[in-house]
């Protein structure tokens, strides 16, 4: 049975490949930095994804040469003649359906950009609905944040400091279940797109004000939220609707598993949802529910402790992690991280203000998916806007016509619609694009290292493994990658794929004759 040892070994000058066949060494050195692939499974990976929210209802009317270009960057899981993969083939594409505020006006008291339409008016998103779908996306998920403005409370989608509890009118929960699966039916009527998921409350926990204006947006209690989770399970059955309803896209892993700027109403969510014995709130036994749970990794990135920190199982990028995997699993509850971008308390790279092409953000975000797939078990990780803004929100930087960019020295006014790539979409590619759907997750020994090298790997269903291998460190890093005789690893058909900071390295095919560069993740993929 052959047995493949991939050893990057420094010298003075450069770092050779070696590959090591079970009983016969081609070379011998010194290892560090040594991981080992195992058998032992670990999760089944559903997918990685992004959402359109705020940005498709334009981009989606844009010429037609930029839908292509963003359609491909997204979606695409097809290579150039030179092998360079033509974009990161997302397999979940994740749609915000509409509201009805922009109909509104200003009246909405929600920022221009960050109003939707009714579904019917969603012309731009669902339009990149069917790119994505002609491109092989498998699965679509929907998501609400808020009811349609005629159906709440305050006769708008944003709660206006009104209080902690669902801006729905009490008598319109069972209004707001048609609503949600007339929207179900009209897409796969009118577009083709049959949506596998649909969450119809995002965000109703955590430290949120919702004093508007500025986005969508409603808290909920966990009765409410089991409420309407009931009125739309029977709607789906009654009308023979397969799409599972997911909850319930949670704003902080705290509330989660314990109560984080709230009380037990919006926390304790896990117990709340999947323990029978909580009969006011249990969803478990419940058609169209899987036991899957949503949330969000907001504000749980730092501090960055290492293990020797006495706190490091108590607070932090590991310790938040932990306690959420280990109550999902006393409640038998599977995992999708739906929702991540930079935010204020990501002080390592300076806060979310401010688009960042480079692989400072790319890096800092590839650390976090690190420890939400391997500590939390997350078996789908999905960042927030597919494109955005000046901010570090989009994978993909948009530039509208008319918009203003540079300081006050360099300032210009953008002439036409434009859109520019990162190296954190492309870092995203490094897993979305290897890492297929029904992978499974493959224990790696010593595989975190969190200012140096982290490594996951992944047997896809075609029977190829991917190892994605993180160096988070500002210097080259000698690697010894070691594989399981039982996975039969076939190392025929190595191939390697590169995002770094070097010019032209994203996703880029390289050949493993160096060390892991510094500041890059490499996608090593064998045997296909």
């Amino acid at each position: 049975m052959r047995h493949l040892l991939f050893s990057f070994l420094m010298n003075t000058k450069r770092t050779l490949l070696f590959l090591v066949l079970a009983g016969q060494i081609f070379a011998a050195s010194a290892q560090s930095n040594k991981h080992t692939v195992t058998a032992k499974e670990r999760q089944t990976m559903d997918g990685f994804g992004a959402s359109d929210a705020w940005s498709f209802w334009q981009i989606g009317q844009w010429d037609d040469t930029l839908q292509t270009k963003v359609a491909d960057w997204l979606f695409s899981c097809e290579n150039d003649a030179s092998g360079q993969p033509r974009g990161i083939g997302l397999s979940i594409w994740r749609f915000n359906a509409g509201a009805g505020s922009a109909s509104q006006g200003d009246s909405a008291q929600i920022n221009y950009d960050t109003r939707t339409e009714y579904f019917a008016h969603q012309t731009g998103q669902r339009r990149f609905l069917r790119l994505a779908k002609e491109r092989g996306v498998p699965t679509f998920l929907a998501f609400y944040n808020t009811p349609p403005v005629h159906l709440t409370q305050n006769g708008l989608g944003t709660n206006t400091g009104r209080g902690g509890t669902f801006n729905l009118r009490d008598d319109a929960y069972d209004d707001f279940a048609r609503y949600m699966a007339d929207m179900v039916q009209t897409a796969e009527r009118e577009d083709g797109i049959h949506f596998s998921y649909l969450c119809p409350v995002n965000e109703p926990d955590g430290h949120w004000n919702w004093l508007g204006p500025k986005q969508e947006g409603t808290p909920a209690t966990n009765r409410e939220i089991a409420r309407l989770t009931r009125e739309l399970s029977a709607e789906f059955v009654r009308r023979g609707i397969t799409t599972k309803i997911l909850i319930n896209e949670s704003s902080d892993f705290r509330c989660m598993f314990a109560t984080h700027q709230t009380d037990w109403q919006r926390g304790y969510e896990i117990q709340s949802f999947w323990n029978p014995d909580s009969t006011a709130t249990y969803v478990g036994n419940l058609p169209n529910v899987p036991h899957l749970m949503a949330g969000h990794s907001y504000w749980t990135n730092t501090p960055v402790l290492s293990p020797s920190d006495a706190n490091y199982e108590k607070e932090g990028l590991y310790a938040y992690r932990k306690m959420l995997a280990d109550t999902l699993a006393r409640f038998g509850t599977d995992f999708w991280m739906t929702e991540l971008c930079i935010m204020g308390n990501d002080e390592e790279i300076h806060g979310g203000g401010g688009f960042d092409f480079s692989m400072e953000e790319a890096l800092y975000v590839a650390r976090v998916m690190h420890f939400d797939i391997t500590v939390a078990q997350a078996k789908s990780w999905q960042w927030w806007r597919a494109a955005g803004g000046n901010y570090k929100d989009g994978l993909i930087r948009m530039y509208r016509q008319g918009e203003r960019v540079g300081g006050r020295r360099r300032l210009e006014i953008v002439k036409n619609n434009m859109v520019r790539d990162s190296k954190l979409m492309w870092t995203l590619g490094n897993f979305s694009r290897f890492v297929r759907p029904g992978a499974v997750r493959l224990e790696v020994t010593d595989d975190t290292d969190i200012t140096g090298v982290m490594l996951s790997a992944y047997r896809n269903v075609d029977g190829s493994i991917a190892v994605v291998a993180i160096n988070y460190s500002k210097d080259d890093q000698p690697l010894t990658l070691d594989f399981d005789k039982a996975l039969k690893a076939n190392k025929k058909n190595l191939k390697a794929y590169r995002t770094s900071d070097v010019e032209g390295e994203n996703l880029k095919p390289v050949k493993l004759d160096k060390n892991l560069p510094r500041r890059s993740v490499t996608t090593i993929v064998i045997g296909k």
